[in-house]
């Protein structure tokens, strides 16, 4: 059913009904965006990448990835407050971890988006 509102022309009030009853509320839209930003920096990406294969340190991710502890420290402190990572402790070494299988289908979907 086309209606005129004030300010649109055809307007089909009941589909904008519809589709503003199921949209999300503001602060999970503005939370959603803030997950989106950590994806953003592609050292935090290979950082993920590292961990789709193997737990490991700060100084073994540092190292594969030829940067330095403090660098990948302070990452790792972003994904982790992120809940993309998560950690473990084994004596005095810290290992991380993906948090959940969904930060692997996050950027498996990426990937194939951009590859198609």
């Amino acid at each position: 059913m086309e209606q005129q509102t004030t300010g649109y022309i055809h307007v089909h009030e009941e589909t904008v009904h519809r589709v503003n009853e199921i949209m999300p509320g503001e602060e999970e839209l503005f939370d959603l965006a803030e997950l989106f930003k950590i994806f953003g920096d592609s050292t935090r990406i290979r950082i993920l990448y590292v961990l789709f294969e193997s737990d490991m340190c700060v100084c073994g991710i540092a190292e594969l990835l030829g940067m330095t502890q403090s660098a990948i420290s302070h990452q790792l402190q972003v994904l982790k407050k992120a809940k993309l990572v998560k950690y473990r402790r084994e004596g005095k070494t810290i290992f991380y971890s993906l948090a959940d299988g969904h930060v692997r289908t996050i950027l498996d979907q990426g990937m194939e988006h951009i590859t198609e």
